[in-house]
């Protein structure tokens, strides 16, 4: 989740990095991380639904440019919050940010940072075409990734300052510093010019034990812990009156642990600065540290398996008895997203994707969904029964992968109104977007009225999948940027939400509907 303030203070200290140029390695890199970073850098649209083809041609070239200088990559995607709510909190308040600037992109037309729904659906299918070993983690990524990259000595590939904690030996390359459409050349192969961070660097620069590391992080306000209460910086910064930076404050806290060698000894001391804290709430403050330090404790790789051998990582005990066996594998594969495992593990989503409820949690649902879901100008959360109806009656979570293909069909028709006549003579490949085009046209509020358009885009779609095009790359570059029409704007969404939903629906049904190539 990261540790706030870190980036702003290594730019203060950017002498703490190394300059290197990267070649011929492995490299782990942290696929949900840059999956949003390259199409927030690539100056594509953010608020009219999105530019996939021109998205998977800049994901295409900064792979194809990885396997030129020799690197190879292995990616490994989140999955999910895992078996543990402690940053439940930290994910509602993501959610509601996302509707504020949603509101602040529709209101002013400007880049709010909200990518379009598709983007790592784009990101995992480009790799999978390209042959790139992928995985999606049971939880969160960043702790078997470091588990990995210490096992196999290399690089890390990431933005996220967590990696500047875990003690990484070949260290971490932030993608702020990871030139890689800048590439060199040095004798027969090209080089990708980069900054590298290790611990020991930055351990030596500010002098503490690296085994300090975790407790440094947790006392700075990571999303994992908040305590405000804990003054050291403001103490060792002797004579600043004003409100510090985070920067600062770190600055201080660091100086401040220079004095210790030990965890405990840390632990305590920062305790004796809360003297007005009650002793009942310093003990929790300090179990709250204790659990946040404890998400910096490397595990054995649980991916060493499947990048070698293609052995699916075994599911954590505590999910093993809400997720059925066969869902290890398309999980791993990324074929089935993560709001799978958090439905089945908490009962809980955030946002979208409703239509899994009674596939998942069968009939009656053993309890209902909490569902935390955009509420006008804000985030709410209510309470969702699970819905099982017509066929969907018969089929059960555990064998969906033996039951008859065309009950799975019938199953994914019927949740869209959609009778299956109506696609004879559509392209397989398009039956999908076709079937979910015929729910919204009923569904929609308002009624949409860009049917026309979408047909369009779908056509073509299918004529750069057969030629081979790339038309809509040439327009990227070049926009004219108009006010944004928010009715037209929120219909398309409406649209693009119905084919994601659907979309998961389908995968968790065994595909009884050809996956459409989302980019075209």
């Amino acid at each position: 989740m990261g540790v706030k303030g870190m980036l702003s203070l290594l730019k203060d200290y950017s002498q703490i990095y190394q300059d290197i140029r990267f070649r011929d390695s492995k490299l782990l890199v942290d696929g949900t991380n840059l999956a949003y970073d390259l199409y927030a850098r690539s100056n594509l649209d953010q608020n009219r639904g999105g530019e996939y083809l021109a998205y998977q041609v800049q994901v295409q070239a900064l792979f194809t440019t990885l396997a030129d200088c020799g690197i190879k990559p292995y990616v490994v995607m989140d999955g999910g919050s895992g078996t543990s709510d402690i940053k439940l909190d930290t994910l509602v308040d993501r959610a509601r940010g996302k509707v504020r600037r949603a509101l602040d992109a529709a209101q002013k037309g400007r880049r709010a940072g909200i990518l379009p729904p598709f983007t790592t659906t784009v990101f995992e299918q480009t790799l999978n075409d390209m042959k790139v070993p992928l995985v999606r983690c049971f939880g969160e990524a960043d702790g078997q990734l470091a588990a990995l990259a210490r096992e196999w000595c290399c690089p890390v590939l990431s933005r996220d300052t967590d990696f500047y904690i875990y003690d990484l030996p070949a260290g971490l390359l932030h993608l702020d510093h990871f030139q890689w459409d800048s590439v060199k050349t040095s004798g027969a192969r090209g080089y990708i010019p980069c900054r590298r961070y290790t611990t020991s660097s930055f351990c030596t620069f500010f002098n503490i034990d690296r085994q300090l590391l975790p407790v440094f992080a947790s006392l700075a306000e990571n999303d994992n812990v908040s305590l405000r209460e804990i003054t050291c910086a403001k103490k060792v910064l002797a004579g600043r009156r004003t409100e510090l930076s985070q920067t600062a404050r770190l600055e201080g806290l660091l100086r401040w642990m220079r004095g210790f060698q030990t965890t405990e000894d840390t632990l305590t001391a920062a305790m004796d600065l809360m003297p007005n804290v009650s002793q009942q709430a310093q003990t929790q403050v300090r179990t709250e540290l204790q659990k946040s330090m404890l998400e910096y404790e490397l595990p054995s790789s649980s991916l060493l398996g499947f990048f070698s051998e293609g052995t699916v990582p075994p599911l954590p005990a505590e999910m093993l008895i809400c997720v059925p066996d066969w869902v290890r594998t398309p999980l791993a594969r990324g074929e089935l997203g993560a709001d799978i495992l958090d439905l089945l593990v908490h009962k809980r989503m955030i946002l979208p994707t409703q239509v899994l409820y009674g596939l998942l949690l069968g009939r009656g649902g053993r309890g209902k969904v909490l569902e935390v879901d955009r509420v006008g100008k804000g985030a709410a959360s209510v309470k969702v029964q699970p819905l099982v109806q017509g066929a969907a009656k018969t089929l059960r979570l555990d064998s969906l992968p033996q039951a008859d293909p065309a009950v799975r069909l019938q199953v994914c028709l019927e949740t869209l109104g959609v009778e299956e006549e109506m696609l004879e003579g559509v392209p397989a490949h398009l039956r999908l977007p076709v079937a979910v085009t015929c729910y919204w046209l009923r569904r929609a509020s308002p009624e949409p009225r860009l049917l026309k358009a979408l047909l369009m885009v779908m056509v073509q779609g299918e004529v750069n999948r057969q030629t081979g095009g790339t038309t809509g790359w040439q327009k990227v570059t070049n926009h004219i940027f108009r006010p944004l029409d928010c009715f037209v704007a929120d219909s398309f969404n409406q649209w693009q939400a119905c084919l994601k939903d659907t979309s998961q629906l389908n995968m968790l049904l065994c595909k009884p509907l050809p996956e459409p190539h989302y980019a075209w």
